[in-house]
């Protein structure tokens, strides 16, 4: 795998993790997302027109730019589902099982519809991979009689986002190709932004319960900040995608799962017991050892 690659997916996972967790220790997600990523954008957009013009202002096939669209889309998507199961669940149960759904429905997009391959080798980490996810997570204990709505509500939401995340991800494995991946990201973002500000204006009127905006006061500076993290890591995984299949970024890049599992269990005080203190962390060495041979697989 290129060693360029591997490292902006190790750079995306640690920002990735750390935008999670400001996610969710926020008092509404959503929201907070919603203000993140326009600012980002507001960042963001100005630098691309200054890149595209510095660049000879190259044309940009249509094609990149309905790629982007759809794309951004998503995006909204996976931010609202992302939002929902955190208002309703840990850290420590909602990350690991949208993040660990993801790669094996991106594996399925990338080999079977983009026509990807992976050598036996790289078939082996994805096992290890995602064998270490459910480990670290068992999510199956979710569907038992004895788990609340709001658990069985978390999972599906965590479930769908891990949709989307495979969907945009082999959007963006596409749209990469057909443009600058720096440009991409310049349409593809404020599509989200633009998205996600109109969700927030129908939320009060067409929302309930849990999905309805919270009445705690919106920090600013930290909902910037969690913005400005998710972006850069996107950057990075966009820059990934540039010079790898999907198939092997998207298993990679799950490795913050590791991370976010740590801070929920240590620091969000989510584990109960040493066997499930012990069970979480055999997992995130599965997802370790499962990266590094799909990545010197792959």
């Amino acid at each position: 795998m290129d060693s360029a690659a591997l490292v902006a997916i190790a750079i995306a996972a640690v920002l990735h993790a750390a935008w999670n967790i400001l996610l969710k220790t926020a008092g509404d997600p959503l929201r907070t997302a919603t203000v993140g990523v326009a600012a980002s954008s507001a960042v963001l957009v100005p630098l691309v027109v200054i890149g595209w013009i510095v660049a000879g202002q190259p044309a940009i096939r249509p094609e990149a730019w309905v790629v982007g669209i759809v794309s951004g889309g998503v995006e909204v998507a996976y931010f609202v589902f992302l939002a929902a199961a955190y208002r309703r669940g840990d850290l420590s149960v909602v990350y690991p099982l949208a993040r660990g759904s993801a790669p094996l429905l991106a594996i399925v997009i990338g080999v079977g519809i983009l026509g990807e391959r992976l050598a036996p080798g790289a078939w082996i980490g994805v096992g290890l991979l995602l064998g270490g996810l459910l480990v670290v997570q068992r999510p199956w204990r979710l569907l038992r009689a004895a788990a609340g709505a709001d658990d069985r509500a978390a999972a599906a939401f965590a479930l769908l986002t891990g949709a989307m995340i495979a969907t945009y991800s082999a959007l963006d494995r596409v749209g990469v190709q057909l443009a600058p991946a720096w440009f991409y990201a310049g349409i593809l973002w404020p599509v989200c932004a633009v998205g996600l500000v109109l969700v927030g204006v129908a939320r009060p009127r067409v929302a309930g319960g849990r999905f309805a905006p919270s009445s705690e006061p919106l920090d600013v500076p930290r909902s910037v900040l969690a913005g400005m993290l998710t972006f850069i890591a996107y950057a990075f995984v966009l820059f990934a995608l540039s010079r790898a299949p999907v198939a092997i970024v998207a298993p990679l890049r799950e490795s913050a799962v590791v991370i976010t599992s740590a801070w929920g269990v240590v620091v969000l005080h989510e584990a109960v017991g040493r066997r499930e203190v012990s069970a979480r962390l055999a997992g995130s060495v599965l997802v370790l050892v499962g990266a590094a041979v799909l990545a010197i697989a792959g």
